[in-house]
């Protein structure tokens, strides 16, 4: 019985669908250039290049210093750790209001419109500090793509 109980355990806590819940994470971009590769290696052939510093997109497995990611469009690659970086940042899915405080009651700042890459300060009950070239405030953390934690 408590072989019984020992397989079960290892078993619940090794099983695929936990480990793979545990890599798929957000990151962004580190530079205007990052090379997407078929494999996770510099001898696999360049797939497609991000032009966009700051984008996000999220990890959902990883070999040695490769991660392979995928992206707003379910484009996917390997990208070496090098390119990446654990800030946060996310997409908007609709136009959105900026507000001076977290929440819809406070002075709006400015309208924000869909497809708009915003980088997060920090986040707080659904409600995320962002900043833009111009503006910073509140924005509600709801259809997004990327990061809110």
């Amino acid at each position: 019985m408590q072989k019984l109980i020992i397989l079960f355990t290892f078993i619940t806590l090794f099983s695929p669908s936990v480990i793979a819940s545990e890599i798929k994470y957000f990151v962004m971009l580190k530079n205007n250039k990052v090379n997407v590769r078929y494999g996770p290696g510099f001898d696999y052939p360049i797939k497609y290049i991000y032009k966009k510093k700051y984008l996000p997109i999220k990890v959902i497995d990883k070999k040695e210093n490769f991660r392979r990611i995928i992206d707003q469009k379910n484009n996917s690659g390997w990208i070496h750790t090098s390119q990446l970086t654990k800030n946060k940042s996310f997409i908007l899915l609709q136009n959105k209001i900026l507000f001076s405080k977290p929440t819809r009651y406070s002075r709006p700042i400015a309208k924000v419109s869909s497809g708009r890459l915003l980088l997060i300060k920090k986040c707080k009950l659904k409600w995320c500090k962002i900043k833009t070239e111009i503006y910073s405030g509140w924005i509600k953390a709801t259809n997004i793509w990327g990061a809110t934690e």
